[in-house]
């Protein structure tokens, strides 16, 4: 045994050293490693895997943390955010010029609708008066409900580009966005997009900026994304007024989670920005917000794609994937600070960020309970890439096996329905959106409801309940000022709070008013689209619950309650809503061969009704028209027939009728 050891051993001892002499990878060797333990020792100091360095980590390495740039783009829906991202790629020779268009939305509902759902990242090089500037640039969402998104965004940046489109303004999400870049303490760098549009008002544009903003108009930088139209002249703007981060490259490691996504082969990948420090591969990490160590496999670049490198240095945004990987997408706790193992006490985690709360709740079904097991794994395959959706397994006797999720608002809700549909081909049943109300109990006692099963009957209210609570949005409106009077209309009609009404020019308006999320969710964006014209922008943000008179509509069919449909409401909502449910309910009832009731109800006030009539055989129809006492008598009998039947036999609704009913 002893030599056949030294055998082994004297053979490794001399694959080493050949090895050392190709100067190849000793990784290759794992497998001899397992021959005994006193020969796997000789190993363990080769244990990382050697890479040479390439020609762009030469290049990178030579640039101080004084060249490097980090800052994103932040926009109104629609204003250009992802195709000036293409051009400045280009321009930075990091792309190809007229190769692929929206590099940076990788979903096809973002290239479909035309907008961005989540923040994507990319490293530049940019050769500025003989001099290499390392940039970062992060293409942030531009729709209120990925707020979460771009706030994170901005905590990895030094400065925002605040683009505007020339033909459109200043809109609801450009106020928004300006706001929050500004509280974070963002250099914005003013940018007119669209310039080259016949209806292109850039001097009203750019006063509006002026006005609404005071940003000076002389630093604007004036573009047209789509034609390539001046936007070498951004770079040096990036370059000039945008400051570099501030690190210390020698401190202890402190670097801040960004954002994450799921690989199949790597696991859970890590965007990170290192504020102190450097991290390679082989380092152990530990996080703050879980106590977790983890070895780090692999460090790289977004440029555009993956692009692993030796090391990542303070001031750098970047990404990183563990070795073992990270198989758990709920352990990268987004604006969780992590640092080397042993370094815990001597650095401060980073002020964190709240994890986004779920504002709209909706239930989910398959329209076949075949499919249950196939929807389940294509909506977790979706939440492992989107950690703000929320998910609970549910149950209706109406509709079967489900689930309730949680999204951040509305679109949310749709670009997620639209994925199950379009990359998954799901058929799926969704309920209309509730949001979460606060119950205060008679016990002292708090509690947040989303679903509306959970919700209190009206004849237990008074005995249970001593207060409910809504949530309230404080909604920024900017319109054409022709619209003003119908837009103020809506808003008071949907139980609206006036706050705010400013000109910020002669013909705009900047509105602001205080709604409950439930009239939000309740399609009130397509109302104001069509009273404006489509000319109103929205954008909203969270006020707060206040003290409401909340009750909850059932439907009725024969005086049992649907579950599948049930709803929370506020009072004054209830007689509209019942009848437009009753109305709608019945037609999608079949006929029975007994009468069939449907109510809307609160507790055991009805709100409306409608009656199906029942099959009638004509028992009349042999009898002579004077005989009055037989007629009356057969009818009885037909009516006693009727009142034993309807009592024995239940109501068949066909699960076609919820999937009409519950359509939009």
């Amino acid at each position: 045994m002893r030599s056949c050891l030294r055998t082994a051993s004297s053979l490794l001892h001399s694959w080493r050293a050949h090895a050392v002499r190709a100067n190849g990878s000793p990784h290759a060797a794992r497998g001899l490693e397992r021959l005994h333990p006193t020969v796997s020792s000789h190993f363990r100091r080769y244990a990382h895997a050697y890479r040479v360095q390439s020609d762009l980590e030469k290049r990178i390495a030579d640039i101080p943390i004084e060249r490097y740039r980090n800052f994103c783009i932040v926009a109104h829906v629609d204003h250009g955010k992802s195709t000036l991202s293409d051009r400045l790629l280009e321009l930075t020779g990091t792309i190809q010029p007229g190769g692929n268009k929206q590099i940076l939305d990788k979903l096809d509902v973002e290239r479909e609708r035309g907008i961005t759902v989540k923040a994507q990242t990319c490293t530049m090089i940019y050769n500025h008066q003989d001099e290499d500037y390392l940039l970062h640039l992060v293409d942030t969402p531009g729709h209120v409900d990925f707020r979460a998104e771009v706030s994170r965004s901005y905590a990895s940046c030094g400065g925002a580009l605040l683009l505007v489109d020339a033909s459109q303004g200043v809109q609801a999400q450009t106020v928004a966005n300006f706001y929050l870049a500004f509280s974070q303490g963002l250099t914005l760098v003013p940018v007119i997009n669209k310039i080259d549009l016949p209806h292109a008002d850039t001097p009203r544009v750019l006063e509006q900026m002026r006005d609404t903003f005071e940003l000076d108009p002389e630093k604007a930088v004036l573009v047209s994304a789509k034609t390539g139209l001046n936007v070498e002249a951004l770079l040096p703007s990036v370059v000039d007024l945008i400051p570099a981060p501030v690190g210390d490259l020698s401190g202890p490691l402190r670097l801040l989670l960004v954002d994450s996504w799921y690989d199949v082969y790597k696991g859970v990948i890590l965007l990170v920005r290192i504020f102190d420090g450097q991290v390679k591969p082989g380092d152990t990490l530990r996080s703050f917000a879980t106590g977790l160590k983890y070895i780090v496999g692999e460090v790289g670049i977004m440029y555009p794609d993956q692009t692993p490198q030796t090391i990542l240095k303070a001031g750098q945004v970047g990404y990183i994937h563990f070795n073992p990987g990270m198989k758990r997408s709920q352990e990268a706790k987004v604006g969780d600070t992590y640092t080397t193992v042993g370094s815990e006490k001597l650095v401060e985690p980073y002020p964190g960020f709240e994890e986004p709360k779920s504002m709209v709740f909706v239930a989910a079904f398959p329209t076949d309970q075949d499919n249950y097991e196939h929807l389940e794994d294509s909506i977790n395959q979706i939440i492992l890439n989107d950690r703000s959706v929320t998910l609970q397994k549910e149950s209706s006797d109406a509709l079967g096996a489900g689930w309730r999720l949680g999204f951040l608002g509305t679109l949310h809700c749709s670009v997620f329905e639209d994925r199950l549909r379009q990359e998954h081909g799901a058929n799926i049943i969704i309920t209309p959106p509730s949001v979460p109300f606060k119950v205060i109990w008679r016990d002292g006692t708090e509690s947040i409801i989303s679903n509306p099963n959970e919700f209190p009957e009206q004849d237990q209210h008074h005995f249970k309940v001593q207060e409910v609570h809504e949530p309230y949005v404080m909604c920024t409106v900017t319109l054409p000022d022709e619209y003003l009077g119908k837009v103020i209309e809506l808003c008071e009609a949907n139980r609206g709070e006036q706050k705010e009404l400013t000109f910020f020019t002669a013909t705009q308006v900047i509105l602001k008013y205080d709604l409950p999320l439930s009239h939000l969710v309740d399609d009130f964006f397509g109302k104001l689209k069509g009273t404006t014209k489509g000319y109103a922008s929205l954008d909203y943000e969270d006020a707060g619950f206040r003290k409401s008179t909340i009750v909850k509509l059932n439907l009725l069919v024969n005086g049992a309650p649907v579950d599948a449909v049930s709803r929370i409401l506020h009072s004054s909502q209830v007689d509209r809503v019942g009848r437009g449910w009753v109305e709608k309910f019945k037609e999608h009832v079949d006929r029975q061969m007994f009468e069939v009731i449907i109510q809307a109800a609160v507790g055991r006030r009805i709100v409306a009704r409608a009656t199906i009539k029942p099959f009638r055989k004509d028992v009349l129809a042999k009898l002579h028209a004077s005989d009055i006492s037989r007629r009356r008598k057969l009818l009885e009998k037909q009516k006693d027939g009727r009142k034993k039947l309807r009592s024995v036999g239940s109501v068949v609704i066909e699960h076609e009728a919820f999937q009409q009913f519950l359509s939009k």
